[in-house]
């Protein structure tokens, strides 16, 4: 893991920052150290991390969780994804789901700015990245999406806009009449939050826990898509068959 101390901010990075000074999004840093690239804002509590030698890799664990979403939707024709950070699950769903259409929205044009650092695909028929507010296209969005991914975070925390009830109730119409919406969550006390999920989901939600403190929600719409039975431990049992499938190995640890 990267040294608070001994960061050194990519070339790009600083010209960026100067660009923005009066700009009230923030503008992340970029640095790198023993061959992890890492995105923050500032602080110590990590973005996102990329592997130089491997950039496709999934370094974080709750990323990889996230993406199990294919043992429960394999095949998703639409996915949408709020929040690019570093684009490790975007790069991810572009190598791995060469069928889906997947759209990425992020609101800070600074984190999009930053794109190539992290090896992040150009737009093509079947990959977009869109400069929006998260919550407003998941309101307004016409298309019904198979998988719904929302990792979004600021300096610290997800932002309130992406945790209320109204915003989860819109998540669960952008989906199709069968989906699954899949949420990180890394703050302390998430009860409110769970609560709100459950209510727009009928109580169809599937929890994960690591141990960098990341909890990961599988909401489903429509039909269950995980036995009646399944909990954290069954789930966690598959979990491991999937990054076994990948060859992923060791995850980072990030301070979170």
């Amino acid at each position: 893991m990267p040294s608070p101390v001994k960061r050194s901010t990519i070339e790009g990075a600083s010209e960026i920052s100067l660009s923005a000074n009066d700009d009230p999004l923030p503008v992340p840093v970029v640095s790198q150290e023993s061959g992890v690239l890492t995105l923050h804002f500032g602080s110590d509590y990590i973005q996102s991390q990329m592997v130089v030698d491997e950039p496709d890799f999934l370094a974080l664990a709750y990323t990889r969780t996230m993406m199990a979403f294919e043992m429960f939707m394999p095949m998703p024709r639409e996915a949408a994804l709020i929040g690019l950070g570093g684009g490790s699950i975007a790069k991810w769903c572009y190598l791995h789901h060469p069928d889906t259409k997947l759209t990425v929205v992020e609101i800070n044009p600074h984190v999009i700015a930053v794109r190539d650092a992290f090896q992040i695909p150009q737009d093509d028929q079947r990959f977009r990245i869109l400069c929006e507010d998260g919550a407003k296209f998941v309101g307004s969005t016409a298309t019904r999406f198979d998988v719904l991914l929302v990792d979004c975070f600021t300096e610290k925390y997800p932002p309130r806009e992406l945790c209320s009830q109204g915003f989860y109730d819109n998540c669960n119409k952008a989906l199709a009449e069968v989906g699954l919406m899949v949420v990180n969550l890394c703050v302390k006390n998430h009860r409110r939050i769970l609560s709100r999920i459950r209510k727009s989901f009928g109580g169809q939600i599937l929890l994960s826990t690591d141990n960098d403190g990341n909890t990961v929600v599988f909401a489903c719409k429509g039909q269950s898509l995980w036995p009646k039975n399944e909990d954290a431990s069954s789930f966690r049992m598959k979990l491991r068959r999937f990054e076994r499938k990948y060859g992923l190995g060791r995850a980072l640890a990030p301070r979170c």
